[in-house]
């Protein structure tokens, strides 16, 4: 379930996860991705790394925010999420850091399946498409 992804031209593992995970989501390579969140914190007078610009950038890209059920909200990991969604695009939300889910897999630079998301973003119409 686990892929090592990191599009980061200078290999860097910290600091950009959100800019890393938009990329593998939609497919736009690493510099795209940055430069389009940049111009949605310009439009939005706020800083790039501001969880409202990347989830109104995702927004725009059609992609919807959900919670996570609370049956098990301290004990519900990376790895369980991806074993209920088999199919699909996600973004994962966790403490501080975000993680890609594609069709059950999830996409980053260290594993990180045992850790807690709190809420995701999930592509509309994904298979519509």
């Amino acid at each position: 379930m686990y892929k090592y992804y990191n599009a980061n031209p200078v290999n860097n593992h910290v600091g950009d996860c959100v800019v890393r995970a938009i990329s593998v989501l939609t497919g736009e390579d690493y510099m795209t991705t940055k430069i389009n969140i940049f111009l949605k914190s310009c439009l939005m007078y706020d800083e790039s790394t501001s969880n409202r610009v990347w989830e109104a950038y995702l927004r725009s890209l059609g992609y919807v925010r959900e919670m996570i059920p609370n049956t098990c909200p301290d004990c519900y990991t990376v790895k369980e999420f991806c074993k209920d969604n088999r199919h699909g695009k996600f973004l994962l939300a966790l403490d501080k850091h975000v993680v890609a889910v594609i069709d059950g897999n999830y996409y980053d630079t260290w594993d990180s399946g045992n850790e807690i998301p709190i809420y995701f973003w999930r592509k509309e119409n994904y298979y519509e498409q």
